[in-house]
């Protein structure tokens, strides 16, 4: 399937997450709108709706997946679900031929991570933070990181120039984040890159 460069974005937080209005997805998704930008952004509590919505981000043909919660090394939180790195792999991995996945989920950037995303499925690359992130550092970051990656080029996001905003954006904001990215002559199928710190 030929994909845009447009961003689909699913967040999920806690009961007393939602009562703070820490809703940095969707600040994200007005930011796009902002920039004339496509963008689908979705709030979802359950494992079913989780299910559901990979299938429309699929269908979709979106380039980008962004994925907006709370987690730790072995999964992520939805409000009601919990989700491991094997049930990811699982669900998320056979839909992300030619696309990229940004998760905002604290702590999640581990090499499971990456070799059940990245490892035969054709995903271009996987972008998480090593650390807690407090809520609105991350919405700046990420909303800083689209900006430039579209204003330099608003039709694909080059390895080189993502590499390079990732870098100058953990400066700005303190905040340390692994990119892996795809590689076929890697024996893990991926090359990692730890920016900041």
């Amino acid at each position: 399937m030929k994909t845009t460069p447009d961003v689909f974005i699913i967040e999920s937080l806690k009961f007393s997450d939602e009562r703070r209005k820490r809703f940095e997805g969707s600040f994200l998704s007005h930011i796009l709108q902002l920039a004339e930008r496509r963008v689908e952004y979705y709030y979802i509590r359950t494992r079913a709706e989780f299910e559901k919505l990979l299938d429309r981000f699929e269908d979709s043909g979106f380039r980008y997946l962004h994925i907006s919660c709370h987690a730790n090394r072995n999964g992520i939180g939805l409000t009601l679900d919990d989700l491991s790195l094997q049930y990811l792999s699982a669900i998320l991995g056979p839909r992300l031929e030619k696309r990229r996945v940004f998760f905002s989920a604290c702590e999640l950037a581990t090499d499971r991570l990456a070799t059940s995303l990245l490892k035969g499925t054709g995903c271009y690359s996987v972008i998480a933070p090593l650390d807690a992130i407090n809520f609105d550092e991350a919405a700046l970051f990420w909303a800083s990181l689209y900006h430039l990656m579209f204003k330099n080029d608003n039709r694909v996001m080059k390895r080189d120039q993502l590499q390079r905003n990732l870098i100058s954006l953990s400066e700005v904001f303190d905040v340390r984040v692994k990119y892996y990215s795809a590689s076929r002559s890697a024996r893990n199928g991926f090359k990692e890159v730890t920016i900041g710190g």
